[in-house]
Order: C-alpha cells, then sequence, then structure tokens
C-alpha cells in the first residue's frame, strides 16, 4: 500500500533500515538510545529495525557502555561478516584484485602484472577472472555470500541495455569495450552477483571520501596520478561524485603529444611515464629496463639523494617545472568547482607528493583566483595505493546499504557522461 508521498511500507522498511545500517557503519558502535535522535527514527522504531538486522545477520553486540545511573547499554555495531565484496583496480601495470568483509578489512588480494601485454581486453579480463576465483580460494567464502564485484577502471564507462557497462579508453586502446558482459561469459560466479564497473579515479574518490581524507567534505576533488591522470568531482547531491578527465587539460599549446593523440594535455608531462621521459630527454639517465613505478622512484632519488649527496639538477628542474603544470592544471579545478579541498592520490602521486606538494601548492595558488584559492586545502590522500580497490568494493557496499542490506535490491550503473 501506498501513502500520499507514493512510498510504500517496504519503502519505508528499507529507508529505516539503510538509516540504521549506515549511521552504525560510519560512527558506530552506538547504542539503541543513541540511534534514535542520530537517524530521526522513534524508539520503537529502533528496536524493530535492529531486531530484524540482528537476526538477518547484519548487526551484533560490540559491548556495553555506562548509562546515566541506570543499567549499561548494549553497544551495537555492523557485522563484518554480514557480508564480503571483491575490489578490482584495472591500474596502469597491474591489476589488484581484494577481497574484503563488510567492515572492509581485507581478507585476501593478489596482484597481476600487466607490462608485457598491455591492456590486451582478453589478458584484463583473464586476469580479473583468474584473480577472483583466487580470492576466494584462499579464503572459505562462497560466491553466494558476495554483494558483488566492484571494479575501477580508465576511461569513461558507459549503461547499455544489452551489454552493460561499457568501456571507452582511448589512452588504453579500448573503443567500446563490453567488459560487464565478458566478465558475466567467463568468470565462474552465479547471476545474482551483480558487477559494479566505474572509472578508477571515481572510486578513489569514493574511497577517500567515506574513508580517508575527504571525509566530512562537501565539495572536493580526488585527482589520481600515475601513468596516466584523472579525478573525480564530489558534491553535495551527486551521488559516488563524478569523474573528469583532467589529465586531458592543455597546459601548453602545441605542446608535447599525449597517448590520447592531443597536443598539450597535463597527462603528456605530468604523467608517470612522461615524467621519466622528460628526464631522460633533458639529459638524465633513469635506470634501463625498470618499470614506471622504479623509474619514478629513481627520478626522485637523483632529485633528493641520501645522505647529503648532490641533487641531480636536472632531475631538479624536471620535478620544479611539472610541479609548476600540476598546480595550473590544479587552478582550473580551483577556478571552476571552488572545492574546499583537493586530494592527491594514485601510486604517483603518493610518490610524488611528499617533497612535490609544497611547489605544487605555491603554484597552484599563484594560478588561481584569489578569493577560492584562500578556501581550499590541498593534501595527498590518506590510504595509500589500496585506494582504488577500497573504492571499488565500496560500490557494492553502497548497493546494499541502498537497500536497506537486501542482497540485489538496487542495481547502480554509472552515469554516460562520468568520464
Amino acid at each position: 500500500m501506498a501513502g500520499r508521498s507514493g512510498r510504500t511500507v517496504r519503502d519505508l522498511r528499507r529507508g529505516n533500515r539503510t538509516a540504521v545500517l549506515q549511521r552504525l557503519y560510519f560512527d558506530g558502535p552506538m547504542s539503541r538510545f543513541e540511534l534514535a535522535p542520530a537517524t530521526g527514527l522513534s524508539g520503537g522504531s529502533i528496536s524493530n529495525v535492529v531486531a530484524e538486522l540482528v537476526e538477518d545477520g547484519l548487526v551484533e553486540e560490540a559491548g556495553t557502555v555506562e548509562s546515566d545511573g541506570g543499567r549499561p547499554r548494549t553497544l551495537l555495531r555492523v557485522a563484518p561478516s554480514g557480508g564480503h565484496m571483491i575490489g578490482v583496480d584495472v591500474g596502469e601495470t597491474r591489476v589488484r584484485v581484494e577481497l574484503f568483509d563488510l567492515a572492509l578489512t581485507e581478507l585476501a588480494r593478489t596482484e597481476r602484472p600487466l607490462e608485457h601485454h598491455g591492456y590486451d581486453v582478453e589478458v584484463v579480463v583473464g586476469h580479473i577472472r583468474d584473480g577472483i576465483a583466487e580470492v576466494l580460494a584462499d579464503t572459505d567464502i562462497t560466491p553466494d555470500q558476495l554483494l558483488g564485484v566492484g571494479i575501477g577502471v580508465p576511461g569513461i564507462v558507459a549503461p547499455t541495455p544489452e551489454q552493460g557497462a561499457v568501456v571507452h579508453g582511448q589512452t588504453m586502446g579500448w573503443d567500446a569495450v563490453p567488459l560487464e558482459s565478458l566478465l558475466r561469459s567467463t568468470c565462474e560466479l552465479p547471476d545474482s552477483v551483480p558487477y559494479f564497473i566505474d572509472n578508477g579515479a571515481r572510486t578513489l574518490g569514493q574511497a577517500e571520501l567515506w574513508f580517508g581524507a575527504g571525509r566530512g567534505s562537501r565539495n572536493a576533488v580526488v585527482v589520481l596520478f600515475g601513468s596516466g591522470i584523472g579525478a573525480c568531482l564530489v558534491t553535495e547531491g551527486v551521488e559516488y561524485g563524478r569523474a573528469l578527465e583532467w589529465g586531458h587539460v592543455t597546459v601548453r599549446v602545441r605542446g608535447r603529444r599525449c597517448r590520447c593523440g592531443a597536443l598539450g594535455c597535463l597527462e603528456a608531462y605530468a604523467g608517470a611515464g612522461a615524467l621519466v621521459d622528460r628526464w631522460r630527454e633533458a639529459g638524465g639517465h633513469p635506470p634501463e629496463g625498470t618499470d614506471e613505478e622504479t623509474a619514478l622512484a629513481a627520478l626522485l632519488a637523483a632529485a633528493h639523494p641520501a645522505g647529503g649527496a648532490e641533487a641531480d639538477p636536472v632531475a631538479l628542474a624536471v620535478l620544479e617545472e611539472t610541479a609548476e603544470y600540476v598546480g595550473a592544471g590544479l587552478s582550473d579545478l580551483v577556478n571552476l568547482f571552488q572545492p574546499e579541498r583537493i586530494l592527491i592520490g594514485g601510486w604517483a602521486g603518493l610518490q610524488l607528493g611528499p617533497r612535490f606538494l609544497p611547489a605544487v601548492r605555491r603554484y597552484a595558488d599563484a594560478y588561481s583566483l584569489r578569493h577560492p584559492a584562500a578556501r581550499v586545502r590541498i593534501d595527498l590522500g590518506e590510504l595509500g595505493p589500496d585506494a582504488v580497490t577500497v573504492g571499488a568494493a565500496s560500490l557494492p557496499l553502497a548497493d546494499f546499504f541502498a537497500g536497506g542490506g537486501r542482497r540485489g535490491a538496487r542495481r547502480r550503473v554509472p552515469a554516460e557522461a562520468n568520464g
């Protein structure tokens, strides 16, 4: 039966369950007494909802706390064993797969390198398939205990009615790759397990806003530095944030050729591979035959050697110029979106960050309008190199919350303009 608002009793019950689960998840453990004002529900509603969630194995007791003159109050928390999620990061150099419980505690992980095969679709799909099978085999978790598989990928992710999520990744050579349907036909998971495929910068943003340095921010941008560069804009009222192809803003007219084919993109100057190439072109000596992470570490070591050794002036000059390009690119985000915070993540961003950040802040301030520049903080993300997989795993978790703890209650596909 629907009320005047069009909401049914089932809708109201699901909304109440969602409110309790989310409050316990992000602010718990809490007592029933605390949950009532925190959720806006009556004491009777709290008792009924908690009883349902305990019976479903989603909420459990977590000790007691003294009350003011009365009996001790029982604390409640979301039960970690109430569900499991898999997060997948299709990165530049590897595919990382992690299995989490409902508290996002890592239970198992595996990584598979991509260097020799690049972004060959069959190879990537095979790595995801094998990684999912491996992390399940390493635990006693069965596929029917999964809330879903979240996957962060480079590029634009668009929903289609026939094939599910389709990936348009120009810099990786993917043109309308039907990733979801390929996984469904390849992975040995039941049809009841949903896939949530989204832009990697967006999953990074989701993780930092829920669990990292962005908690409490109403308007923030999370940027990702690796071989490629991306960003996620998170504002009030926009669920999950909006992915931005920030790496392809023009920072120099008629500049270097980018992987996307255009000239002068930020990624052509500040992406990890481009940074190492510029060091070599300027007369530096990156180690031969190594991956981008090792080569970037060598650049940083040359610019900031340990033990009081003399710094390589070429490496220093390349990093200073890169800081200016990044600062100019960040100023576009500051002027356009006026965020409270900008968070820098991704494996390359975290490598560069501690020594790189002061110069980036200085240039961002110089290129931005004074008013929004005075209101923004530019910091490093807190979640480290696993942020994309954590964010990917949080996509089925968010779906689970939205359904009031009911599996498969709501399917989310990303908006087409999320690149």
